[in-house]
């Protein structure tokens, strides 16, 4: 069954405050209930990622990174299973980024490996 990788955005410009401890136990539910709706198309929940990162560039130069003119960052990313594009929408539909408005890429794996 082909494999889709989530993509969470984040804005760049988005100065959200840091959540409660109530809150984020009210978000982490949210993932947990997302698991258990789509166990077993969930191949990897995966993470969240922190804002810094390096920069492979052609000729071998390592530059900081990401990218400073990119107005969106990606911050966070998991792996579904899927029989089409559309199932793996419906997937990410109830993924908790996109119950509490972020945006998500849907990108399918090449299936190389």
């Amino acid at each position: 069954m082909p494999k889709y990788l989530l993509i969470y955005r984040d804005a760049v410009d988005s100065q959200q405050p840091q959540p409660s401890p109530e809150e984020m136990q009210e978000f982490l539910k949210l993932w947990d209930g997302w698991f258990k709706q789509f166990e077993g198309k969930i191949v990897d929940m995966g993470d969240g990622l922190l804002p810094t990162g390096r920069v492979l560039q052609p000729g071998g130069v390592v530059a900081d990174g990401p990218y400073v003119e990119a107005k969106e960052m990606i911050g966070g990313f998991s792996v579904v299973s899927a029989a089409s594009y559309d199932e793996a929408v419906e997937v990410a539909k109830h993924c908790p980024i996109a119950v509490i408005g972020g945006a998500i890429e849907i990108r399918e794996f090449a299936g190389y490996v």
